[in-house]
This record gives C-alpha cells, sequence and structure tokens, in this order.
C-alpha cells in the first residue's frame, strides 16, 4: 500500500529545520549560515532555503547578508527585558485570576512538574525548557481569554530560547526553577492568590537581571 502522506514543501523543511536548530542552540547567537550549507544539510536545492530564510528574518531570528548568508542573532538584553515586562503583566494576572485553581489545573500542573524532573535529572535541558513554558502557558490557558492566550503563545519562542540559553549558562537555576514552579503549585492548591503572584513576578523576573548580568 502506497502512503498518501506527503512531505512538507522543501522551504517548510529548511525553515523547520533552521527554527529548531536556532531554538535549541545547536545554531548559536553569532553562528553564519551559508545557503549551500543549508540546502546540503536538508537536501534541497538554494531557492527554497532562501524562502526559509526570509521567514526567519521577518521572525526575528536571523539577519541576512546578500552574497554571504544568514546570522544568527543572539538573544538581546532589550529583548529579554520586553519579554519580561510582558510575561508580568500576563503571568501575574492569569495566576491571579486561577485562584480558586480548578482541579483539574493542578493535575495537570502536577504532570508538568514531575516531566520536567524528570527531564533534567536527565540532562534534557531543551526538553526542560518545553516543559516549562508548557507549565505557564497552562496557568495563562486557564482564565479562559483567548486573546492574552494568543498574546502569550507569540513569545513562545522567543522564551524557549532564552530558556534554553539559561539552563545552559547557568546549570543549577533548574532546581530553583523547580523549587519555584512548586511553590505557585502550593499557592494555587492552597487559594492564596497573592502569594502565587509573588511568585510568578520573583520566577520571571530572574530573566531580567540575567539581562543586566546579575545572578543570584
Amino acid at each position: 500500500m502506497i502512503s498518501s502522506v506527503k512531505r512538507p514543501p522543501a522551504a517548510d523543511r529548511v525553515y523547520t529545520h533552521v527554527k529548531q536548530a536556532v531554538l535549541d542552540r545547536r545554531y548559536e547567537g553569532g553562528t553564519l549560515l551559508t545557503e549551500g550549507e543549508l540546502a546540503e544539510a536538508v537536501g534541497v536545492s538554494r531557492t527554497p532555503v532562501r524562502e526559509a530564510l526570509l521567514r526567519l528574518e521577518v521572525e526575528g531570528l536571523l539577519k541576512l547578508y546578500p552574497k554571504k548568508g544568514a546570522l544568527v542573532l543572539p538573544v538581546s538584553a532589550q529583548e529579554i527585558a520586553d519579554v519580561v515586562e510582558t510575561r508580568r503583566l500576563v503571568e501575574g494576572h492569569a495566576v491571579r485570576k486561577a485562584v480558586p485553581a480548578p482541579a483539574g489545573l493542578l493535575r495537570r500542573l502536577e504532570e508538568l512538574l514531575e516531566q520536567q524532573k524528570r527531564q533534567a535529572a536527565a540532562g534534557d535541558l531543551a526538553a526542560a525548557a518545553v516543559t516549562d513554558r508548557c507549565f505557564h502557558a497552562e496557568i495563562v490557558r486557564s482564565g479562559g481569554n483567548e486573546i492574552l492566550s494568543r498574546l502569550y503563545d507569540q513569545l513562545r519562542d522567543r522564551q524557549l530560547r532564552m530558556g534554553v540559553a539559561v539552563m545552559h549558562s547557568h546549570p543549577d537555576r533548574i532546581a530553583k526553577t523547580l523549587a519555584e514552579h512548586e511553590a505557585i503549585l502550593t499557592a494555587l492548591r492552597e487559594g492564596d492568590a497573592e502569594a502565587a503572584v509573588d511568585i510568578v513576578h520573583g520566577h520571571v523576573s530572574w530573566f531580567s537581571h540575567l539581562a543586566r548580568g546579575e545572578v543570584r
């Protein structure tokens, strides 16, 4: 029986390959990617590579240089500050609104926390960063505000990239992240909205200290 499943278009395959490599830091900030290398890596011609790189430039992950290639843009201090400010506003509102927390939300957060603990113990920091984002996204989605949920999802790629970078640069941070997730979950179980907001704000604001070169 012949499979009817079609492969994604060539440009989409290049886009997915490069984007994932940038997000999980296989392509570090400052890396120069050439069309030829990418075409060979994905097994396509250079035309779809150019199309994919243009899309990634629009998303702010790359900067194109004619006849040279595409530079992977490092995460800037301003980008971190902007994301932190947005996250504080959205997540502080969402966690307050989540009290009293539905049983389904508590169960899902417990599952994600245990999953992140396993990933951290195995040293899979990229997977732990994805689970970290899912933990916070569940709280935001629980409020039922679709506009806020979409806004939060737009931060996904930046959050993943920053999260992986932080975990690699500060491997001791993962233990504190897990402890703070546990504290958020405890505050939600106990119905303590003010404590939950305070923990979320402190948890998210750590990125600001990183941007200013301060590490706690």
